[in-house]
């Protein structure tokens, strides 16, 4: 975050705290993975609604500026937790590194923490209260029984594309890609069950646009291209992706090369409904905002825990047909 944001926001949280009839204030930070994903906004949004109807409830945003980057996650965590916020929620990076970095901190201190979208390894679950969003391994199946349709040759090569080698619940949608196709989460993809993964994959973004959409033409400008499986956004979060799909376009359109990915968002739809993706499968970031805020509001002012480790949402299918329609989530 750059030192003026990061100024505003401590600006906004100082005032936060500052209660103008006597009702104590209550303020959560919500952390993303990055700040300026869309998906995460979304979340933000939801967190804000929320926020509306309390009268004494603030919500905050933050995350990595650009890309997944571990130790700027961390970093930011570890200074709300310092300057006392009542709430945390957020999605896990490396959820080692943020539990040893920030999160024992924020337990000491009696700070508690949701996380949504993507949860902390089950062996450091004591430091959240619950996790709200996709089930990850579910959403990897999907992904992966979206591929049989297109399949065309066995073996049928396969390229997954993924962000962060640490990140939960991205590895989880690998492992829910790899059951879908074979029977096996924990094994690459080797041919016996009629699917190999391309030599040079997983490919791994760290959640950078520019790097995302140059694995997927490379991947695309081979002479016998893998199915392309990305388990987040990655490349269609990319502002440049529909004049670079371009060249596919037909390709694309007569299902002589595959683009399946995860996410929805309007950048993606909108790609989608051009015939440059082949089916997207979507998530609710707005309902995760907006439920882990109830949960952690419920817990802060009233004391009441989560009576579940776990909330699921489901998600959707869009394709070109429907594009346009079948993201109405809130």
């Amino acid at each position: 975050m750059t030192e003026v944001k990061r100024i505003s926001t401590y600006l906004l949280f100082g005032l936060s705290l500052i209660s103008t009839n006597a009702v104590a204030q209550y303020t959560f930070a919500l952390i993303g993975k990055t700040q300026n994903d869309s998906f995460y906004q979304q979340a933000f949004a939801g967190c804000k609604d929320f926020a509306r109807q309390q009268s004494d409830l603030t919500c905050l945003y933050d995350g990595a500026d650009d890309y997944q980057d571990v130790r700027t996650q961390v970093l930011i965590v570890k200074e709300y937790v310092e300057k006392g916020v009542d709430g945390i929620l957020v999605s896990t990076t490396d959820s080692k590194y943020l539990v040893s970095g920030a999160l024992k901190e924020a337990k000491q201190k009696g700070i508690p923490v949701i996380t949504f979208d993507s949860d902390l390894l089950s062996d450091q679950h004591a430091y959240r209260l619950a996790y709200v969003g996709t089930n990850n391994f579910d959403f990897g199946v999907a992904l992966g029984q979206a591929a049989k349709k297109y399949k065309k040759q066995s073996p049928q090569p396969v390229c997954i594309q993924s962000g962060h080698y640490t990140t939960p619940n991205l590895n989880e949608r690998i492992r829910g890609v790899r059951y879908a196709l074979s029977g096996t989460a924990d094994k690459k993809l080797t041919g016996k069950s009629g699917w190999i993964e391309y030599e040079r994959c997983p490919l791994y973004t760290m959640g950078k646009r520019d790097e995302a959409l140059s694995q997927l033409l490379a991947i695309l400008s081979t002479d016998t291209p893998p199915i392309f499986i990305a388990v987040a956004g990655f490349a269609q979060f990319n502002d440049k992706y529909v004049s670079a799909l371009q060249p596919f376009k037909q390709q694309l359109l007569q299902q002589a090369v595959t683009v399946i990915s995860a996410d929805t968002e309007e950048i993606q739809v909108k790609a989608l409904g051009l015939g440059l993706s082949t089916i997207n499968i979507g998530q609710k970031p707005y309902h995760m905002g907006l439920q882990s805020a109830e949960l952690l509001y419920n817990y802060v002012k009233f004391n009441k825990k989560p009576p579940q480790s776990a909330y699921y949402l489901d998600f959707h299918y869009c394709n070109k047909n429907n594009a346009m329609t079948c993201t109405n989530n809130r």
